[in-house]
Parts: C-alpha cells; sequence; structure tokens
C-alpha cells in the first residue's frame, strides 16, 4: 500500500505550513494544496484525512472562499480550524456571525473528554485569532470546548468524523496543540504514524530514477544543505550520469567557491566543475535596485549559464535543491508572494532542459537535515548556515557595486569568525551582514566621516518559516561592531536587527 497521506487545504492563512509540519513530525507524510484542487488530486492516493486551515475571509462579507462539498463524502475525517472549522458549519446548515468579543492571542479554554484531547488537561492556553464564529451548531455536532467569549471553540460530528477548532493548535502559544494534531492523526484518522526518512530517501532515489530514465542531470549546486542533499541523492540514484556546476556569480561570501570544492570534492568525492561568471552577472544587474527584479534577473541568468554549460556535456534533466518553504513564499496555491526565490518564482519560462528535478520541493528544512543525516553526509554540512541562492545580491540594497561587495564580504567574514570562535555558529540558524545603502555622519582621527552603514542579522529557527532575533551578547557584538569599523574601508557605524519574522523576513530582500 502507498505511503500514508493527509492533506491540508489552504484558504490563505499565515500558519497554515505549520499544520504540514506538526503532521509531519507525527510521523505521516502531508501536503498543502490549494483550497480549490481537483478533487482527484485530493483523493489521490492512500488519503487519510483532510485539514482546512484558517484564511483571512470573512463569512460576513460576500464571497468567501469555500471547499468542494465533494471532500466531505470522500469518507475520511475533516479537522477544520479557525476559517476552516466556520466553513465547514456554514456548509452543513450551521450559522457564523461577526464576534461581539474577538478573541487575539493567548486564550483561556476549557476542554471536554474527547479523542482529540486524549491525555491532555481539562483547562489549558490556545492562541486565537478570530473576528468570527459559530453561534449556531449544525445538525449532528456538539461543542467540545469554549472559552468566556467562545461557546464553541471546537466542535465535533463523532457520526461522520468532522472536527473543528477555533484555535490554532498548529501555533506554539497553543499549550498542547501539537498533541491534539496528533491525536487528530492517531485517534481519529488513525494513522499507522511509519512514515521515516530511511523510506523517504529510497522513495526520492526512486522518483529521481523514474523521471530520468536513461538521460543525464545537471546539478545546480551551491554548496548549501539543500543541493547537497539532492546531489547525494542524485549520484545513488544515477551514479556517473549526474554533473554538478557551482556557477560563482561573484555575490558569494569571502571565498566560499574554494571552501565548497575543498568540501565536497574532498570529503564527499563529488566532482564539481565551477563556473566563475562575476562579470556576466553584475552586468546583467548594473542599475538594478528593485529587489523582485534582482531574483529575476539572477534566476534567469542561472538558468542560461547552465543551459549553456549543460549543452556542452548533453545535460537532459536540471537538478535544484528547491525546499517547500522556497515554494510557499513565492506564492505557491493561496499564499501571498513573500518574495520571488530565484529557483520558483524567479525561473524564466523557457527552460532549456526535459524538466527540473527538484526531489526536496514538499521537505522543509528540519526535514532536508534529517534527511542529510539519514544519507550519511557529515554533520558539519548537513549544520552549514543557509545561504540564499542570489547571494550577497538581497544582502546589498541598491545597486550593486564592486565597492559594496567588497564591504559586505568582508564584514560578514569577520562576524563569521567571531560567532565560531564564541562557540554560537551551531546554535543560530542564520547570522550574517547587510549593506543597507545608508551613510551616515561619525568620527575617525578627530575628522569628521560620512561612511557606510553596516547592518548584522542573527536568527533562530526550526524551519525558516518562522524565525526570533538570536541574543548574541553584548561583549560578542561589540567586539564585531569595533573589528568591522576598525578593518572595513568605508564603514562608520554598525547596528544589530532585531526584527523577528513575521513581520520581517530573514533576509531584507
Amino acid at each position: 500500500m502507498s505511503r500514508e497521506r493527509i492533506v491540508v487545504l489552504d484558504f490563505g492563512g499565515q500558519y497554515n505550513q505549520l499544520i504540514a509540519r506538526c503532521i509531519r513530525e507525527a510521523g505521516v507524510f502531508c501536503e498543502l494544496l490549494p483550497y480549490d484542487s481537483p478533487i482527484e488530486k485530493i483523493q489521490a492516493g492512500n488519503l487519510k484525512g483532510i485539514v482546512l486551515t484558517g484564511g483571512p475571509d470573512s463569512f460576513a462579507a460576500q464571497n468567501a472562499r469555500v471547499c468542494p462539498k465533494e471532500i466531505f463524502s470522500l469518507g475520511v475525517p475533516v479537522l477544520g480550524i479557525c476559517y476552516g472549522m466556520q466553513a465547514m458549519a456554514q456548509l452543513f446548515g450551521g450559522q457564523v456571525e461577526k464576534a461581539s468579543l474577538p478573541e487575539f492571542g493567548h486564550t483561556d479554554i476549557h476542554l471536554v473528554d474527547h479523542a482529540l484531547f486524549a491525555d491532555l488537561p481539562q483547562d489549558t492556553i490556545v492562541w486565537m485569532n478570530h473576528n468570527d464564529l459559530v453561534t449556531v451548531l449544525p445538525q449532528g455536532f456538539i461543542s467540545i470546548a469554549s472559552s468566556a467569549n467562545c461557546p464553541v471553540a471546537a466542535f465535533a460530528d463523532d457520526a461522520r468524523h468532522f472536527y473543528g477548532f477555533q484555535f490554532h493548535p498548529e501555533v506554539k502559544h497553543s499549550i498542547y496543540g501539537k498533541q491534539m494534531l496528533q491525536n487528530f492523526v492517531k485517534n481519529i484518522c488513525h494513522c499507522a504514524c511509519d512514515w521515516q526518512m530511511d523510506h523517504l530517501a529510497q522513495e526520492l532515489i526512486q522518483g529521481i530514477q523514474k523521471q530520468v530514465g536513461d538521460g543525464t542531470l545537471v546539478v545546480g549546486f551551491s554548496g548549501g544543505v539543500d543541493s547537497s542533499v539532492a546531489t547525494v541523492l542524485a549520484h545513488r540514484a544515477l551514479g556517473d550520469r549526474v554533473q554538478c556546476i557551482l556557477v560563482d556569480h561573484g555575490l558569494m561570501r569571502k571565498n566560499e567557491s574554494q571552501e565548497i570544492l575543498d568540501y565536497y570534492e574532498g570529503e564527499l568525492g563529488i566532482p564539481i566543475q565551477c563556473v566563475y561568471a562575476k562579470d556576466r552577472f553584475l552586468a546583467k544587474l548594473k542599475g538594478i535596485t528593485d529587489p523582485e527584479q534582482k531574483r529575476k534577473v539572477i534566476g534567469t541568468e542561472f538558468i542560461r549559464v547552465f543551459e549553456e554549460e549543460a549543452k556542452k556535456i548533453h545535460g537532459d534533466y536540471l537538478l535544484q535543491g528547491t525546499i517547500y518553504p522556497d515554494v510557499i513564499e513565492s506564492g505557491s496555491g493561496q499564499a501571498a508572494v513573500i518574495k520571488s526565490h530565484h529557483n520558483v518564482g524567479g525561473l524564466p519560462k523557457d527552460i532549456g532542459f526535459k524538466g527540473l528535478v527538484e526531489p526536496l520541493r514538499m521537505l522543509f528544512k528540519d526535514e532536508v537535515r534529517a534527511l542529510g543525516e539519514e544519507l550519511g553526509i557529515p554533520h558539519h554540512l548537513v549544520w552549514r548556515q543557509p545561504f540564499p541562492g542570489p547571494g550577497l545580491a538581497v544582502r546589498i540594497l541598491g545597486e550593486i557595486t564592486e565597492e559594496k561587495l567588497m564591504m559586505v564580504q568582508e564584514s560578514d567574514a569577520i562576524l563569521r569568525e567571531e560567532v565560531a570562535k564564541a562557540g554560537l555558529d551551531r546554535s543560530i540558524w542564520q547570522y550574517f551582514t547587510v549593506f543597507p545603502d545608508v551613510r551616515t555622519v561619525g568620527v575617525k582621527g578627530d575628522s569628521r566621516s560620512y561612511e557606510y552603514l553596516i547592518g548584522i542579522r542573527a536568527v533562530v529557527s526550526e524551519d525558516a518559516m518562522t524565525v526570533d532575533v538570536a541574543e548574541l551578547p553584548y561583549p560578542l557584538l561589540k567586539l564585531i561592531s569595533n573589528r568591522i569599523i576598525n578593518e572595513v574601508p568605508g564603514i562608520g557605524r554598525v547596528v544589530y536587527d532585531i526584527t523577528s519574522k513575521p513581520p520581517g523576513t530573514i533576509e531584507w530582500e
């Protein structure tokens, strides 16, 4: 039998990817699809359950989004979350109205005895985020949780296996939220929860073999964990029919190309062809200041370089290390475009290959790392700091010049060196410097200076979808600032970015 599968239908809520992650962590493969996906796509495979997500719509307004009614006839349990719960209630004859007292943030709720709340205390705290609420239950439904201002904080129709949470169990602020989702998976959908990384590795290898057939594969290799894991999978699938190409677009960190070649050719034994194309990329980027345009220019130029190199070796397919957050942030399904990743939204429409091979496209970053460990990739390579495909182009605001590149590369090298010396390089998800293209007044050598500003960004995260600022020790920040100002020509001030994601993103552009 094929692997168990739970489908999350996306109504456009900001936390929806977290639902998929929680379900995967329970040992069940989960896929995020648009709410209006064809019923054939929803029910494909060994479907065990469906989750309807939150979303920005209100049933008080016209044209509120609704899912196909056919999903309730597929014979699998359905769980609605926030807007998804309201959509279910409305569909089955209940009533949804504007709340007299909307609930946002931490909320105390009372739970009744139910399989969804097995082994949980009767009183707990969840994360609410709603203006509307269910005021009249559909026939056959009962309330199984309540708050001071929401009599139906959760409901159930056990006969038909339909359920709803008005709160967001996927958000970490819901204390037992993850257990509630796992209870849905185990107690309601009766999943075996046996999806494991060793099974996934073999499945992905077989998928590459099936897609490429007898053809050859060109790898767009960056040296990051995503492209590294994808490359190892490809080598195990196709052997010497894989050719890795590293494009040095001149926007990499200091000495990075040589470090990558030393790591991957020396430690993993993977031959890599390095194409030095700095002048070509900088020429294409000349005069461009809009970040979305930068990403698209770089994405297009990457493909053109790969096409040219592939022709020399008769490459049929192109492999990329695209992961699920790239797809989501580039506007997949109902999600808004946050930024076009160069390997998704930045791709040109015409690609000179038979097709793209993206074995990691449905995985989150932490899942990619776990897969890398399972494949036996050295630990320090699996946990290498993430680096964006467009490189320093998205860390230099405004037009990119040689001078700005130098300042970012040198300041970033100092930051990485001192973070490593402090023993924090493993605990911080990502840390780098940013060039905001701002000059500030200062004093150097008893004279007025008017030099550039450098920003430091350091964050902690599990999945790159949400991040918090890394609380770097002040003595370390002071040391880094002093070194950058004294050692990097043109820099006169250093600031620290303390913005979380959301509302910010990890990168500045």
